[in-house]
């Protein structure tokens, strides 16, 4: 008598979500960063001053730092697919509308309207990767999608250039803006929780399960939705000593990416004179490094996962060693040609983008009905770079000399490396 076969092998749907996950982070990122690709021309079209520019650059970082914990508490309540595809749209038409700004004030207003639409994604995809994936693959989960933040830079920056030269600084804000509305509206139609995604099967979700992943937290009975929260779980958020090791490494990890995201182009024409359409392919280099490191970091950390090493040494060597790298963004400080200048920065952006797993320890770590609270939390800390970078960077370069900033984001990672190294204990989840 034969028996029938049953296929149990599980399905590989998780995979392909990351194509998903990595197209939203370029757009973030195209949103965030397209202001720097036109700084120069907006500079000299509204008549800005390098402190100025400055303020401007750190708007985003206002709003978006400060309304993390509610786009981590609307996490906490609302599903990815309507929030995710709502935000996307809203942000990407505030982008559209700076296009048509006219004053540093209106500029300004909109880069801040701009950073609290963008507040929950983050908290948002790592709230996906959590219910998606299991504990030895979510390093790799987040290093994939969030290197989006730099390969799509790297490709997209000389189109953001030629774009600009041809339609001027607004057609690089309407361009930018465009592909974020379609998006919004292809994320909605597609994206399904784990339990009611197509061409998935039960034991993909249970290799899921299984293996730590939260597959059932959207489910009825199993959501651990918030109507409030107490002090005990604000205790949890604020007043744990690991967390906060890691929130002093965040500010650190993202201070070299905000140098990048804003003041980089402007460094390499205004202050390193070299050309603009040239720049626009220069500064692909360092994204491409950033890109480069950030999946290997995430490779290297599952790898060390799944060859028996502990959770807190798989996490914290890539991220450590990522940061001790980033310093080298102070040897452009002692050399002349644009060659070495773009190498030593390509080193910097290489350690930022190696030490950019850290959402992984928010995944490990926080209690799971605070996943998005600590997400929030998390990503409240790492932004405030977004705040003070482009601010004091701006007031130090006013004298028109560059070399002091370098000096200042080198010890920043210094700083961060030392935060992992003395107060971040054991990674475990806290109970």
């Amino acid at each position: 008598m034969e028996t029938t076969h049953i296929q149990t092998q599980a399905t590989g749907k998780r995979h392909r979500l990351l194509a998903m996950l990595f197209i939203t982070v370029v757009i973030t990122y195209l949103d965030r960063s397209n202001l720097s690709i036109a700084a120069t021309a907006i500079a000299q079209d509204l008549q800005l001053d390098p402190a100025q520019m400055g303020l401007v650059f750190s708007a985003f970082g206002w709003s978006y730092a400060l309304l993390q914990i509610p786009g981590g508490m609307l996490v906490d309540r609302t599903r990815p697919r309507l929030l995710l595809a709502l935000v996307i749209g809203l942000w990407s038409i505030a982008t559209i509308v700076q296009g048509f700004a006219g004053t540093f004030a209106v500029l300004l207003s909109l880069r801040v309207l701009l950073g609290a639409l963008e507040a929950p994604a983050y908290p948002t995809l790592n709230r996906v990767v959590t219910t998606w994936f299991p504990d030895s693959e979510r390093a790799r989960a987040i290093a994939s999608y969030t290197s989006g933040q730099y390969v799509g830079l790297a490709f997209l920056t000389p189109a953001l250039v030629l774009t600009q030269q041809h339609f001027g600084w607004q057609g690089v804000f309407f361009l930018t803006g465009a592909i974020g509305v379609v998006w919004g509206l292809l994320w909605y139609a597609v994206y399904r929780e784990p339990s009611e995604a197509s061409g998935i099967n039960e034991a993909e979700l249970e290799t899921i399960r299984a293996g730590g992943g939260l597959v059932d937290l959207s489910e009825a009975g199993n959501r651990p939705t918030r109507t409030r929260y107490t002090a005990a779980d604000w205790r949890a958020v604020l007043g744990n000593r690991k967390l906060w090791g890691v929130y002093i490494g965040q500010i650190a990890v993202t201070s070299t990416l905000w140098f990048f995201l804003t003041w980089f182009p402007t460094y390499l024409v205004k202050y390193r004179h070299m050309d603009f359409l040239k720049v626009g392919f220069m500064a692909a280099v360092p994204f491409l490094a950033a890109f480069v490191g950030i999946l290997g970091s995430g490779l290297l950390s599952d790898w060390m996962i799944r060859r028996g090493v502990s959770a807190t040494v798989a996490r914290k060597v890539p991220i450590v060693t990522g940061l001790l790298l980033s310093t080298a963004i102070v040897g452009a400080n002692y050399v002349e040609t644009p060659a070495m200048v773009i190498l030593f920065m390509a080193i910097a952006f290489f350690g930022s983008g190696f030490s950019s797993i850290t959402w992984v320890l928010v995944s490990s770590m926080a209690k799971k009905e605070l996943l998005g609270l600590t997400g929030g939390m998390f990503n409240l800390m790492g932004n405030l770079s977004s705040i003070c970078v482009p601010v004091v960077i701006g007031f130090i370069v006013r004298n028109s000399d560059f070399k002091p900033a370098l000096m200042f984001m080198s010890a920043v990672g210094v700083i961060g490396a030392l935060s992992y190294l003395f107060l971040v204990g054991k990674i475990e989840r806290i109970r």
